[in-house]
């Protein structure tokens, strides 16, 4: 019979076998363009995604807030609007991610919202639009390659298995 402390030996080598092959992140593919009075039709409304793999970021990349670098994105955003000053039309699509700060006032991907707000220095009325996985925000593969690594975890767990047979006390049912 299997012993306790055995058990949880074996049951902690597979789970530190399984975070060390399993690095991979999901990520999000995102479309990156500007247009201003639509001089970007591959960008501007109304959008189809059949002709702008050139536009296409996979996986896209955003800063954080308060810290230096490029992160994988957690959300695509797009921007449409006006600009106040001149009545130029903008239209953005990005990528973002959460920064992690406490309220939602301050994080562009947590709520989407139509109004003022400022855009390069320059007042803008319009909206802004985020979304996790719909619409043109493509979710991007999770690096996780099922077959080799299945293949691995079960030679893996056979190798832990059978090197604690040596230390296992068997019951004989029968006598």
């Amino acid at each position: 019979m299997l012993l306790l402390s055995e058990t949880v030996e074996l049951l902690t080598a597979f789970v530190a076998f399984l975070s060390a092959i399993h690095t991979g992140a999901a990520n999000i593919d995102c479309f990156k363009c500007v247009s201003v009075n639509w001089d970007n039709p591959a960008c501007d409304d109304p959008f189809h995604n059949n002709y702008t793999l050139d536009i296409l970021e996979s996986p896209c990349m955003g800063g954080r807030k308060g810290r230096n670098g490029v992160f994988p994105a957690t959300a695509c955003i797009k921007m449409t609007g006006y600009y106040d000053d001149t009545g130029d039309h903008i239209t953005v699509r990005h990528c973002a991610l959460d920064s992690g700060t406490l309220t939602t006032d301050t994080e562009l991907i947590r709520m989407s919202h139509c109004g003022g707000f400022y855009f390069d220095d320059r007042y803008v009325r319009g909206c802004l639009q985020s979304c996790m996985d719909t619409d043109a925000c493509n979710s991007g593969p999770v690096d996780f390659d099922v077959p080799t690594d299945l293949l691995l975890m079960g030679l893996t767990t056979a190798t832990l298995y059978t090197s604690l047979l040596p230390h296992r006390s068997f019951v004989n049912c029968c006598s």
